[in-house]
């Protein structure tokens, strides 16, 4: 005998291959088989969500209970029955990740999840079931998502971290690769502050899944159900202190991102400044040839300088000094 998963419509179930054939779930049967141990639920129909709650006697929850923010909501507990909810991010390699609800139902002998958008997660779950027999058990297979979870949360928040330091190094020391192309232009700043927002908004989603997952750690270890050995208490306080440095972690990166924004955000500034620095210099130097030339434009009849033969050269360079030693004058205060 060896165990498999085998799809059943939008099932996933824990089977048994026997020598002869494989032994599936028979949808006539009034209830689950023993060697059944994960119901796993991705975007159920109403047929499919019918059928589980019948076998199983567990009631499914929808989508709307899933995303209910309080904590009687989230976590339950009906006799031996378990009832969790936290969200968590789905594409989460991609741009455009995003907080999908999952629901567990763990009783002594099976587990339910209920999700509504893929997961890479609970694929590398189920290839871990399928080789490690000490999961096979509905707490084993809890304890293997929660994990699973935790260590997919790690990876997302050291990426998120070096993406961070990437975002530093280009604001404060300017493009390592090309000395000359430093990130304090307005198109650089701009593309660097779309990217600080995009990594503060990712910081976002992992801090709600963080607490979800975290607020079911705490629970499910307080509770004092005889199907839980000493061991499954023991995992689950070490993903509940996982989790707890993760957020320690994330604050340090949200702190972070707020430093960065300020920071760019100034250098923002600073570029404005100088731009309004070289528009009032500029109207400053062009005051001296504006009088000058006002003065010489009033056409009054008895103007001496009317008749002066090299009158209009020597109008022009009274104008070229003005402006180049209001020039100097602010070169040499450093104005410029």
């Amino acid at each position: 005998m060896r165990a498999a998963f085998s799809p059943l419509g939008g099932l996933i179930v824990l089977s048994i291959y026997r020598d002869s054939g494989r032994q599936f779930y028979n949808q006539d049967l009034k209830d689950l088989p023993d060697e059944i141990i994960w119901i796993d639920l991705l975007n159920p129909t109403a047929e499919e969500t019918d059928l589980v709650e019948k076998r199983a006697g567990v009631r499914i929850p929808t989508i709307d209970t899933l995303r209910e923010i309080e904590s009687s909501s989230r976590l339950a507990v009906d006799r031996e029955t378990i009832s969790l909810s936290t969200p968590v991010v789905a594409q989460g390699d991609g741009p455009d990740a995003f907080l999908s609800p999952v629901g567990f139902i763990l009783t002594k002998t099976f587990v339910v999840t209920i999700r509504f958008a893929e997961l890479t997660t609970f694929d590398s779950v189920a290839e871990r079931v399928r080789r490690d027999e000490e999961l096979r058990s509905s707490a084993g297979v809890f304890i293997a998502l929660m994990e699973a979870f935790v260590d997919r949360g790690a990876d997302v928040l050291e990426r998120l971290g070096s993406d961070l330091d990437k975002v530093s190094r280009s604001i404060f020391r300017g493009d390592v690769s090309n000395r000359k192309h430093t990130v304090r232009s307005n198109k650089s700043l701009r593309r660097v502050l779309s990217r600080v927002g995009a990594t503060g908004d990712r910081l976002s989603l992992a801090r709600d899944a963080l607490l979800g997952l975290g607020r079911i750690a705490q629970f499910v270890t307080t509770l004092d159900q005889d199907w839980f050995d000493r061991g499954f208490k023991a995992r689950l306080g070490a993903v509940a202190k996982d989790i707890s440095s993760l957020n320690e972690y994330e604050g340090q990166l949200s702190n972070k991102v707020q430093f960065l924004l300020d920071a760019v955000l100034g250098f923002i500034t600073i570029e404005q400044n100088d731009l309004f620095k070289v528009l009032t210099i500029v109207s400053v130097v062009g005051i001296p040839p504006t009088v000058v030339a006002g003065i010489y434009g009033m056409n009054f009849h008895d103007m001496p300088e009317l008749k002066w033969k090299f009158g209009y050269p020597f109008i022009i360079a009274v104008i070229l000094v003005a402006c180049v030693v209001l020039y100097r004058i602010f070169r040499r205060n450093k104005w410029l």
